[in-house]
């Protein structure tokens, strides 16, 4: 990173001005000079490493419009299937009044409207190519080309798949042939809109004018003949829409960003006479993305300049996280998502000005002007010096905090609040003057909350380079104790920026790698005495035989208690702890519970998004059920048995888990967590949210982090060996029932077979070996030690073995019981034969990337019954009993559960 203060031509690293020229050129790009004159050719040179802009950029905004294209077309839907009254009114409405326009009007509308659709897209690209910007219609046809294949696979889907609802406010009789529907999305109408937007006619005002009166002749002829609904007009028209910017995102849109020579070119326009400018390399940080590029400019005549550019692009980037804080947070939003390059050139310039006038020392704006229609400059007085960040820890005097709270303490004495007081955004000259930068994102008039959060950001900015003592020290010098203490609740990571909440995050880290080495350091200490004992025993074999199991249980105890005391030992405590102590040593009352900042908790949107997520499965599943003739059929009593085997199932996943757990843990709550665990798989794989959430359980319960991900493991990988060992004996026995002498089903061989060509290719191709490893070894990691320490307690171990075999018991019999429901001694097969279908279909389940494996597990359940021997008309409905049983009705239960532990801090 070049040093603000450092002249181009001194840095290190940077070329001379004569080594480079500025050869990237855009659409905005100013014209050269003429090469005639050697001064005007100096003028447009720029110094320094001034990188060639692509010629593709990648724009957020087109990410937005295809996200919200593809929101507008799931509530086109969604309307359409479930207000089946309000579309069919509003189709009569518009036949009505269409009904009763002149048949000449019609006529030529329709006539017009043909003739126009083909027309304007050949005039635009033949204007285009005049002006060779052949790739802009290159990117039309590949938008109309996706476009035109999204309509075909909608036109199929809704005449074949779609609910009736769909079909019918999409689609009606065609004049032509009343026994043929008019087609859902219009083929050619959705490839031109597609292409007229990929190629900018809609940024252009008479094409666009031309683009809207074509639409809308079409449109009304389309309604009026009768070949089209409103629904469908909408429907095609966001199509090709979403498709037009969806391939623009994925292509690239032509880079308009300024050069340099175009920087040039606009500060002569304004007054000055640049001789060279210097592009200056800017933090590579998560929020420096919207902060413009800085060039540092020497004049013929005057001190240099500081100049930002700011573009579309740089204004755009980070629209998604300020959209996210925004609706997050309560009373100090960052400014809006969506903001105009005016609207940002006018608020800096308004904060440059007034934090002047409040006494701080803020770089001087002096000149404003626009780069074109999509980018502004902003000219500040040279301010040179080095950033906070960049300087040596020797530099970073008492008096050097002391003028930064003061500073600070001028804005605020005006109700200024910077929003930005990281490492990069304090400067120090040459005199060691404090200089505030970047107050593009602060904000005038500000509350009591925003000045105190400031104060809180800057306390940790200093503390993590001079250290909790010396910040808070020079902030009570400067703010007084009052003032500090005000700001104690704000002390939050949700309330400081990004980049220091990522410097945070990563001290926790390290802080957490010191602390495991300081365990693993005393289990090694403690191994050399536990061997000594253990060949002290072994050369007394009578000794060894009457061991006293009191002095076994006080070593283990011993080892605990150094274990524990080297954690105490390595711990160490975070920033934010250390200086609400330096605080709470001055002012002791101060207040020191966090103030609540968020206005939806992430965890409070998931639930939410999961819960929609599980009813509209849930209804999917349920509308498809004929509940009269299943009720009228069933065998209550084998009903009431498969909801108790349904029960018991999450006792014994309880037992399954704290087998693998030497820890102590309630088993009351645990049963609770596995039941929590049945909302947790409805919105998630089934290998996953199970996995989460025990690991979350069991960390909350008091494990540490890395022998709860042990203890899961285990289970684990103890689930998965006596899966496949039961899935092999039972299959064994299926196969034996009807061939006595033993010999192996030939399902038990092809699955055998299947298995092992998986592995083979898994194996071979380095990528899905690479894949496979990588996630087994993250999954695995540390289970060996664990299963180690439950070998030292036979009964943990016996009692999650037996968890695992009571699980997988509890759902066999609950899919009997769902069979005999349904069935009769005709119809009934053998619990070795469910016991194959369970196990083939949970293992499916689990592999399947549906949400508890909805889908798979019917369709493998189902065939699967039908393969040994039991008729469909008993299969369908006991594979949809016993999956109400086991995933649909335990959601509801599950739901509450996870609430009530969440709130108890158990999850």
């Amino acid at each position: 990173m070049k040093q603000q203060g450092a002249h181009p031509g001194e840095t290190e690293g940077t070329p001379d001005a004569s080594s480079r020229p500025d050869t990237a050129e855009g659409p905005n790009t100013a014209e050269g000079p003429n090469t005639a004159d050697p001064d005007s050719a100096h003028i447009d040179e720029v110094e320094g490493d001034e990188p060639l802009l692509p010629a593709r950029v990648h724009r957020p905004s087109d990410l937005m419009r295809l996200v919200g294209g593809v929101l507008a077309v799931v509530v086109l839907m969604a309307i359409a299937a479930f207000a089946h009254g309000t579309t069919s009114g509003l189709e009569q409405d518009i036949n009505k009044g269409t009904g009763q326009a002149p048949d000449l009007l019609i006529k030529i509308a329709g006539l017009a409207s043909s003739i126009a659709i083909l027309l304007v897209p050949v005039a635009f690209a033949i204007e285009r190519l005049i002006k060779r910007d052949g790739l802009r219609i290159a990117d039309g046809v590949l938008a109309a080309v996706l476009a035109h294949g999204v309509t075909l696979a909608t036109d199929l889907w809704v005449a074949r798949a779609a609910p009736d609802s769909i079909q019918e406010a999409l689609t009606q009789p065609s004049p032509g042939d009343i026994h043929a529907l008019t087609d859902p999305v219009h083929g050619y109408l959705a490839p031109v809109i597609a292409y007229m937007t990929a190629v900018g006619m809609s940024r252009r005002p008479r094409w666009r004018a031309v683009l809207w009166v074509v639409l809308l002749l079409d449109a009304f002829s389309m309604l009026v003949t009768g070949y089209t609904t409103p629904f469908s007009i909408i429907l095609t028209v966001l199509i090709g829409w979403t498709v037009a910017y969806g391939t623009l995102y994925a292509v690239g849109s032509p880079n308009v960003r300024p050069t340099g020579r175009t920087l040039m070119a606009g500060l002569r326009t304004v007054g000055f006479r640049p001789v060279s400018a210097s592009r200056e390399e800017t933090p590579d940080a998560s929020e420096a993305g919207d902060r413009g590029r800085r060039y540092f400019v020497t004049l013929e005549d005057g001190p240099p300049l500081d100049v930002t550019v700011v573009d579309r692009e740089q204004q755009a980037q980070g629209f998604f996280y300020r959209a996210w804080r925004n609706l997050t947070l309560r009373g100090f939003a960052t400014r809006s998502s969506l903001q105009s390059l005016r609207q940002a050139l006018e608020q800096e310039a308004l904060l440059a000005y007034a934090a002047i006038a409040a006494g701080a020392n803020a770089p001087k704006l002096i000149a404003t002007s626009e780069l074109g229609p999509d980018a502004v400059m902003l000219v500040y007085e040279h301010s040179g010096g080095r950033t906070l960040d960049t300087l040596p820890d020797e530099e970073i005097t008492d008096e050097l905090l002391r003028d930064t709270w003061h500073q600070v303490r001028a804005l605020q004495s005006r109700r200024i609040a910077h929003r930005r007081l990281v490492g990069d955004a304090i400067l120090v000259d040459r005199s060691g003057t404090v200089i505030l930068t970047d107050l593009r994102g602060g904000e005038i008039a500000a509350g009591d909350l925003l000045l105190r959060m400031d104060t809180s950001q800057l306390l940790v900015t200093l503390g993590l380079r001079v250290g909790a003592e010396r910040a808070v020290a020079s902030a009570l010098s400067v703010l007084g104790p009052d003032t500090v203490a005000d700001c104690l609740p704000m002390l939050q990571p949700i309330a400081l920026s990004r980049s220091t909440r990522a410097t945070l995050r990563k001290l926790a880290r390290e802080r957490a790698e010191r602390e495991r080495e300081a365990v693993l350091e005393a289990s090694r200490q403690a191994k050399p005495a536990r061997a000594e004992h253990a060949a002290d025993d072994a050369h007394h074999p009578v000794v060894l035989e009457k061991a006293d199991k009191k002095a076994v249980r006080a070593e283990q105890r011993a080892e605990k208690r150094a274990i524990d005391e080297a954690l105490e030992e390595a711990r160490e405590e975070d920033l934010l702890t250390q200086i609400r102590h330096e605080v709470l040593r001055i002012r002791p009352q101060a207040p020191v519970e966090p103030a609540r900042l968020e206005r939806v908790r992430p965890r409070t949107l998931i639930s939410f998004i999961a819960g929609a997520i599980g009813a509209y499965f849930l209804l999917t599943q349920l509308t498809h059920i004929e509940f009269g003739p299943l009720i009228a059929n069933a065998e209550w009593g084998w009903v009431a048995a498969a909801v108790l085997f349904s029960a018991a199932s999450y006792v014994a996943a309880a037992m399954a888990l704290l087998g693998f757990v030497p820890e102590r843990v309630p088993f009351p709550r645990t049963v609770a967590a596995q039941v929590a665990g049945s909302f947790v798989k409805i919105v998630a794989p089934a290998a996953v949210g199970g996995v989460a959430l025990n690991t979350r359980f069991l960390q909350r319960a008091g494990v540490r982090p890395g022998l709860a991900v042990a203890s899961v493991g285990a289970s684990q990988l103890f689930g998965l060996g006596c899966h496949i060992l039961m899935l092999l004996a039972f299959g064994y026995l299926t196969g034996t029932e009807k061939t006595p002498s033993l010999t192996p089903s030939r399902t038990v061989i092809g699955g055998l077979l299947t298995v092992a060509v998986l592995v083979l290719v898994v194996t071979s191709v380095p990528f899905l070996r690479k894949f496979v490893v990588t996630r087994v070894r993250s999954l695995f990691a540390g289970v060996v030690p664990r299963m180690l320490d439950v070998l030292q307690r036979p009964q943990k171990l016996v009692t999650g073995i037996g968890g695992m075999l009571l699980l997988t018991a509890c759902f066999v019999m609950c899919l009997d019981a769902s069979i005999r429901a349904f069935g009769d001694e005709t119809t009934s097969v053998s619990i070795a034969s469910v016991a194959v279908v369970f196990l083939a279909g949970n293992a499916l389940g689990s592999a399947a990337p549906t949400p508890g494996g909805v889908g798979a597990v019917e369709a493998t359940l189902t065939v699967g019954l039908i393969a040994v021997g039991l008729p469909k008309e008993v299969a369908a409905p006991a594979v949809l009993l016993f999956r109400l049983l086991t995933l649909w009705l335990p959601v509801l239960p599950g739901w509450l559960a996870f609430n009530h532990l969440t709130r108890k801090a158990a999850l």
